[in-house]
């Protein structure tokens, strides 16, 4: 193969997964990307990534040039605004760019379940998406999955969430739904393969491993091969609203994502049509097998790629990463005994597992809120608890820029009245002294942001004093271990 192969949405779970894939086959890859700067550090040298936005035409132009294959993987699920208007839109931008730059085919991953009335919004758009790459008159091709089972996928890590966290959970109706799970190495697979297809018509491929379960069943076998007791009490008037609210306080879900997908468990999900056991060299693993996968590969590098990592998985915007222009501040700093190197090290270890330094219970509170109100809480957690890269999410925040041993700034994403950063440097005054600087940022959005920001002012001035304070005591008392690469 000579033509490059595009890759959309290369910051979220399935196309983080491909993107590896083919770096590890060697094949020519191109990323799209609406922040470039948060892909580059993690990809090949041997990897392109160019910047675009499917919901703006005019920069797929110059992506997609030179493209044999392009990969549409692209959801909106995660937009606050009408995700299916999203998706319509990105995908008759991207089918009509890829016909005028001439490339050969496009792959895409849609999701099972009947057409006819009663299907999901969540299922509709998926379907309707697929609809309008074929009729862009580029051969699509798409394969049509249900569970995703993979560690970082959203569907297993909300079955993981739930049956680690539950010892006797209340199940809604919607934990009885059949569907036909699939691994993520058998669907990356099926997405390989498609590259080499004989060139021919548009095709829908129904896709799944060979057993026909209910959610219920897929916790009860995580359980089991986890070694926990779990009792499941079936409960048939919890309405998806107050599911999704549910999911969001006991599982990385976010409410308004957890509310989308709930929503979406009322088809079955199981394959109709097995012609793709025909066309490609794919035998999919049981469901026993792709849960002990998921559980070992945890810990691996390949288990590091979640589906929130990516920016619109909480977001209808790609995160700015940008210098903030002047707002209310809150500035602090502090001189310490110590090598820049030290002094930089609780910095890029901040949240996650690691904490905020200070008043970690008002910082789990503000997460709480923030769930309820549906944003994205502190359930994220950190990517590496060493280190980061931009655009990398941090609990609510996500990294604006980083550079070692030097600077680090975070944007938030919870639910604000307004923009925020927190942004810390750290230079170097003497061999042995160094100054650490500590920026919190607000651009209020009316009165109410204001209003917000001076009610916050004497949570501030405990919480940031003390973050200051204790980022600099343990530079100055903890031995440095140099940051791994990125």
């Amino acid at each position: 193969m000579s033509a490059r192969v595009l890759i959309t949405g290369a910051t979220g779970y399935i196309g983080g997964r491909l993107l590896a894939e083919f770096e590890r086959l060697g094949l020519p890859v191109r990323c799209l990307a609406r922040n470039p700067e948060a892909l580059r550090s993690r990809v090949a040298p041997s990897t392109e990534v160019a910047r675009g936005d499917v919901l703006d035409p005019a920069s797929l132009r110059e992506a997609l040039a030179g493209i044999g294959t392009a990969y549409y993987l692209v959801h909106s699920m995660g937009a606050s605004t009408d995700f299916a208007e999203l998706d319509r839109a990105g995908a008759r931008h991207f089918g009509d760019a890829a016909r005028a730059a001439g490339v050969r085919r496009i792959v895409y991953v849609g999701g099972l379940g009947e057409s006819g009335e009663g299907l999901s919004a969540h299922l509709k758009s998926r379907h309707e998406t697929g609809d309008i790459l074929r009729e862009s008159g580029v051969e699509t091709v798409e394969f049509r999955a249900s569970i995703v089972i993979g560690s970082g996928s959203l569907s297993y890590e909300m079955v993981r969430a739930l049956t680690e966290r539950l010892p006797v959970m209340v199940c809604p109706r919607w934990v009885a739904i059949e569907a036909q799970p699939i691994a993520i190495e058998d669907l990356l697979a099926y997405l390989v393969a498609a590259i080499g297809l004989p060139a021919g018509p548009s095709q829908v491929y129904e896709i799944g491993g060979p057993d026909v379960v209910s959610y219920g069943d897929i916790m009860r076998e995580y359980a089991r091969q986890r070694g926990l007791r779990r009792l499941m009490i079936p409960v048939p008037l919890l309405t998806p609203h107050l599911s999704s609210l549910w999911l969001a306080l006991v599982t990385p879900l976010y409410a308004r994502v957890g509310r989308k997908l709930i929503a979406s468990i009322r088809n079955a999900t199981v394959v109709r049509d097995a012609r793709a056991l025909d066309v490609f060299p794919v035998r999919p693993r049981g469901l026993r097998e792709s849960i002990a996968r998921a559980i070992a590969s945890a810990d691996s590098p390949a288990g590091a790629n979640r589906w929130s990592d990516s920016a619109s998985a909480g977001m209808a915007s790609p995160p700015r990463v940008i210098t903030p222009r002047p707002a209310l501040t809150d500035s602090r700093e502090a001189v310490v005994t110590a090598p820049v190197a030290a002094a930089f090290a609780p910095i890029r270890r901040i949240g996650g597992e690691t904490g905020w330094y200070c008043a970690n219970i008002l910082w789990r509170l503000r997460g709480w809120m923030d769930l309820v109100a549906g944003g994205v809480g502190m359930r994220r957690g950190r990517r590496d608890p060493e280190t980061c890269v931009p655009g990398d999410p941090i609990d609510f925040w996500r990294v604006a820029a980083y550079e070692p041993d030097h600077l680090l700034r975070l944007e938030a994403e919870m639910k604000l009245p307004g923009r925020a950063w927190l942004e810390f440097t750290v230079d170097r005054l003497t061999d042995t002294t160094t100054r650490i600087r500590q920026v919190a940022r607000f651009e209020p959005s009316g009165w109410l942001g204001r209003l917000y920001w001076y009610s916050l002012l004497p949570a501030h001035a405990i919480i940031f004093s003390g973050m200051l304070r204790r980022i600099g005591n343990l530079a100055q008392h903890s031995r440095v271990i140099a940051a791994p690469a990125a």
